[in-house]
């Protein structure tokens, strides 16, 4: 390998260890040991908390709208050892709670509202939200890349969801799920009785 792939790859390290450093004062709480890469986009910091040994990949938005929730306790909590790759949205209004140990794919969006569209004469945009309903992924859950989870949904322990899924529905513990709309495609096997 080239000494300047080398070279490149170790100041990106150095960079986003930097940063990290840099800006986690501002967060609810910045475990030991976690990283986030950039570029990112950040909101709402104060009430976002990072646990220990943490990767959050780059170009991931991940941002507490305006919220008095935020004031006195963390509205993003994203646990121990959870790895999220690039190009992800995170965003909450009421909670989303990921525990540690889950594995996210790129272009993952996890969000605890949805915009409302009542209005045929209004942007979007401009609409503001609806739908408001804490979102949990689980302990060890795996969520596959391009998977949308939406608000009111609690992904089991151990879970994975298929690639490109919706979800919309809770999915238990030790199960896959995958499609539009994401439904059940295996369930744990149940152990054998004597």
């Amino acid at each position: 390998m080239s000494i300047f792939l080398h070279a490149y790859r170790a100041t990106r390290r150095i960079r986003d260890k930097l940063g990290s450093l840099l800006f986690a004062g501002a967060f609810h709480r910045f475990g030991r040991r976690s990283i986030i890469c950039l570029p990112v986009r950040l909101g709402g910091e104060s009430g976002i908390e990072i646990g220990s040994e943490v990767y959050i990949g780059s170009n991931c938005w991940i941002e507490v709208m305006d919220s008095d929730e935020s004031k006195l306790q963390p509205v993003i909590s994203i646990g121990h050892q959870t790895s999220i790759s690039g190009d992800c949205t995170i965003t909450a209004v009421s909670r989303v709670t990921i525990e540690g140990g889950v594995l996210i794919a790129r272009f993952v969006h996890i969000s605890d509202h949805s915009h409302a569209c009542g209005s045929s004469q209004v942007p979007i945009k401009d609409q503001g939200i609806t739908k408001i309903s804490p979102v949990t992924i689980r302990e060890g859950a795996w969520i596959g890349h391009g998977v949308v989870i939406c608000p009111g949904v609690t992904i089991g322990r151990n879970a994975v969801i298929g690639a490109n899924s919706v979800v919309r529905e809770n999915v238990p513990d030790r199960c896959v799920a995958g499609g539009v709309p994401a439904r059940i495609l295996r369930r744990p096997e149940s152990p054998e009785r004597p």
